[in-house]
């Protein structure tokens, strides 16, 4: 059985869903998950508590769809800037995490909760980005959450993209969790230079990260010692992972964080990035997914 409920946050409509013992807040806007949550257990998909829900304004919290390019489009392959025909500066992460979005589809199959959402089609294309290509957000949730963007290539020519589903995770404290799944591989550390590096053994905290992984396996883990549970991300139609925490100088530059909000949160993006992007030729669909689960660490 599940329950579903309209609530509004400051400006924005969003759909609160319950199935099960699971929770989940997910805005309009943006299509984007805003928090998840089993039972008594601490929440998995970090709610910012600090997060600003404005209409036209990316929330700093929960899952940002990033499409159709990521970050900083000039730090694109040219592929994905080629797209768009504007001159102006370009927002970060892309056209959609502050579009409304529709429900196309609620479907309760009994043990599965199934949500699809879709971006309405846009005469002419988004601003500056004049490519018609169609984008749904498909939403499952039994015991896990699995979260799907899938584009199709409508249009008589390629259309290159980047894109992430940009996750929010909720941790007892940062310094003092690791991530499993990345040893020995290749790394952009972005905040020296972009240079490549290899990871060895698991991934700490220590300072600001932001590193951009490459050729990930389809496996990563975030183990929290602290809250006796590792958080488990599958991926799928994704060679590359970001990971971003932005510790205590950034954050006091951020008016949607408080001050300590960066030990409670990590972002591990499920991502297509670098020479991970996708070109879509025409009629051509991908998927880019992650499914998200936290199991209890032995004693």
């Amino acid at each position: 059985m599940h329950h579903i409920e309209s609530v509004t946050l400051d400006e924005l409509e969003c759909w609160h869903f319950q199935h099960g013992q699971a929770q989940l807040l997910v805005a309009k806007q943006g299509a984007q998950v805003l928090s998840y949550q089993v039972g008594d257990e601490p929440p998995i998909v970090w709610l910012n508590e600090k997060a600003q829900y404005k209409k036209g304004k990316g929330i700093r919290t929960g899952m940002p769809v990033c499409w159709p390019w990521f970050g900083n489009l000039a730090r694109n392959p040219q592929s994905v800037q080629a797209m768009r025909v504007n001159d102006e500066p370009a927002t970060a992460h892309g056209l959609v995490r502050t579009r409304e979005w529709e429900m196309l589809d609620i479907d309760d199959a009994g043990e599965a909760l199934h949500i699809e959402l879709g971006l309405p089609p846009i005469e002419g294309g988004l601003p500056g980005w004049p490519h018609d290509v169609a984008l749904t957000l498909s939403i499952r949730l039994d015991t896990q959450l699995h979260v799907s963007l899938t584009s199709h290539n409508r249009s008589d020519k390629p259309v290159s993209i980047s894109q992430a589903l940009h996750s929010y995770f909720a941790v007892s404290d940062v310094r003092n969790v690791h991530v499993d799944g990345l040893d020995g591989l290749t790394y952009i550390e972005t905040l020296d230079d972009w240079k490549h590096v290899q990871q060895n053994g698991a991934l700490t905290f220590s300072g600001e990260t932001d590193r951009i992984y490459l050729d990930t396996p389809q496996q990563l883990s975030i183990v929290d010692t602290d809250w006796h549970r590792s958080i488990e991300l599958t991926s799928r139609g994704s060679r590359t992972a970001v990971i971003w925490n932005p510790w205590t100088d950034k954050t006091a530059t951020f008016s949607d964080m408080a001050p300590d909000g960066w030990q409670r949160m990590l972002c591990i993006e499920t991502a297509n990035v670098m020479n991970d992007v996708i070109t879509l030729v025409p009629g051509a669909s991908h998927t880019l997914g992650v499914s998200i689960g936290s199991k209890q660490l032995k004693a």
